[in-house]
């Protein structure tokens, strides 16, 4: 590490740890359905299962259900920091929009609005939408950046 924050080689080998470490608990919670009499594939280079059952019959069968609680305990969840890995790269495009959004809102009315980072994702923070400034900001620069206008009032005429 220098200067307080990871390096790159450090994120990656430990977002690969924990893809691995993901992948491997997909691994034990696809066998667990296998053994509750749910056939699922194994799970792809990114952790993902296919579940190629219709989503109604998976949320109701009792077959499917009784698997999902016998198993609920090995399915793991997706970490922040694996979900975030596993988005597409924003392009310049998409980068510069984020940092004129964040700019926007910060000079609007949400000074605590996150800034945006190198690889074009927002910093991790805080920050209070709920706030009347916030609120504003928010649509002056939906608007303003990305042509989204929220105004609920129509027109008379």
């Amino acid at each position: 590490m220098s200067g307080g924050k990871p390096s790159a080689k450090t994120t990656t080998e430990q977002v690969e740890s924990e893809l691995a470490e993901y992948i491997d608990g997909m691994r034990a919670w696809v066998g667990c359905m296998r053994e509750a009499g749910v056939d699922l594939p194994d799970p792809d280079a990114k952790g993902n299962v296919k579940i190629d059952i219709p989503a109604t019959e998976w949320k109701r069968e009792p077959k499917y259900l009784r698997a999902q609680e016998k198993c609920v305990d090995k399915q793991p969840s997706l970490s922040d920091s694996l979900e975030k890995a596993q988005q597409p790269e924003p392009t310049k495009e998409e980068k510069a929009k984020r940092r004129e959004y964040a700019t926007c809102m910060q000079d609007n009315g949400a000074p605590d609005f996150p800034d945006v980072e190198e690889d074009g994702y927002f910093v991790d923070e805080n920050w209070d939408s709920t706030t009347a400034g916030a609120k504003s900001a928010s649509r002056t620069c939906d608007k303003s950046v990305y042509g989204v206008d929220h105004s609920t009032v129509a027109p008379k005429g």
